[in-house]
């Protein structure tokens, strides 16, 4: 299982977008500029975190993006979705069917309709996952930042954009 890049710079673009005041927003390009980014790639991630609902853009010559939810409502788990979509992580393909243990097509302890063992501890390893990622939110990620970065970087960060 891999996430692409594009998971990390939402996380990272949306935690500069914690603090903006509800009247304001943060243009892309700005965001782009800050993290050395193409203004398109950003903008295909932002593309993706708006149609999810998470952020809202602003029009116009001062418009960007600002967070649509509070972060605390923003978990780690759907900032995944909206940019990778609902995928399973593990994809039972059934090949029980042909086990090669299985020596006939007529073995009484092999019921069709059970469920693979294999297939349960894949699904709830990616429910724990999924859960765990789902308890991480914005809000936890920006308070762990204050409590290990030093006060100044962060103070810089903010500057850049406003």
């Amino acid at each position: 299982m891999k996430y692409s890049v594009m998971v990390e710079y939402a996380l990272h673009s949306l935690v500069y977008l914690i603090d903006v005041p509800e009247e304001d927003s943060i243009g892309i390009k700005k965001l782009a500029e800050f993290q050395g980014l193409s203004e398109t790639y950003l903008s295909k991630v932002f593309g993706k975190l708006a149609k999810a609902g998470i952020v809202s853009s602003v029009p116009g010559v001062k418009g960007g993006y600002r967070l649509q939810k509070n972060p605390k409502d923003i978990s780690f788990w759907d900032v995944i979705q909206a940019i990778e979509g609902h995928k399973p992580i593990f994809q039972c393909k059934n090949i029980r069917e042909n086990f090669a243990y299985r020596r006939d097509k007529t073995c009484d302890s092999c019921d069709v309709h059970s469920i693979c063992t294999i297939n349960k501890v894949m699904l709830e390893a990616e429910q724990q996952m999924r859960d765990y990622l789902s308890s991480k939110t914005l809000a936890w990620l920006n308070e762990d930042l204050k409590d290990h970065l030093p006060s100044e970087r962060i103070e810089a960060a903010k500057a850049f954009f406003t």
